[in-house]
């Protein structure tokens, strides 16, 4: 394998790249996370091993400014930090797995196995379109003919919901749960009154409508046949 190890102890930096290529893995090294960060997106890497306290860019904002960039290398987080919640937010900001110092180097080698042999992850999809409709994930942005449409917070969300199950037939309750996070189906009108402002936006100024009213079902956007 070839491994970026991230680390500013020179100790253990040195540690950890005699002991990878002993085993016969090529290994490339950085002592900041500025640096880190720009060997990480310019290489091609098998894994990945992050000290987690780092100076210029600690190691979580390296691996979050990974993650942004759609860079799924396997991430090995080394911290001295060993309280549960820290843990836990290297995990949720993308790490793969995390080792606390002092470590084994024997340990630190079957856990870099381990995450290397893990399935890559599929990139999530930022634009989703239907028909001339198409929604930016992430720059919040929907258009249709190539005209912006301006949307509120709850009607982009109903929108997204539509947009991820083109074809789908969705009731209210499906409606309610996934957008509103109501788990019962209380009696409102709320969305019938977002449908009626969606369809105002993305399908009155146009002359093909996208989102359709399945009778005593639910609704469902679809592209014309």
């Amino acid at each position: 394998m070839k491994i970026l190890i991230v680390e500013d102890d020179p100790a253990t930096r040195d540690y950890v790249l005699s002991g990878l290529k002993g085993v016969g893995h090529g290994a490339d090294s950085a002592d900041d996370g500025v640096e880190g960060l720009a060997r990480a997106l310019r290489g091609s890497y098998d894994a990945i091993i992050l000290d987690r306290m780092l100076p210029g860019m600690d190691g979580l904002a390296v691996l979050k400014a990974l993650r942004a960039s759609k860079v799924d290398t396997p991430v090995l987080l080394l911290t001295a930090i060993s309280g549960l919640d820290d843990r836990v937010e290297g995990l949720e900001a993308g790490a793969d797995d995390y080792l606390v110092k002092p470590f084994a180097f024997s340990e630190l080698a079957a856990r870099l196995a381990a995450i290397a042999r893990r399935p890559t992850r599929v990139a999530e999809a930022t634009r989703l379109r239907v028909a001339d409709l198409e929604v930016d994930l992430v720059r919040r942005r929907v258009t249709r003919a190539g005209q912006e449409i301006e949307l509120l917070p709850k009607e982009f969300a109903l929108l997204e919901c539509f947009m991820r199950n083109e074809g789908r037939v969705l009731s209210k309750t499906m409606l309610l749960e996934r957008v509103w996070n109501f788990h019962f189906n209380p009696q409102t009108t709320v969305v019938e009154t977002h449908i009626s402002r969606l369809r105002a936006k993305i399908d009155k100024p146009f002359e093909t409508q996208l989102l359709h009213t399945v009778k005593n079902v639910g609704y469902a956007l679809r592209a014309p046949s």
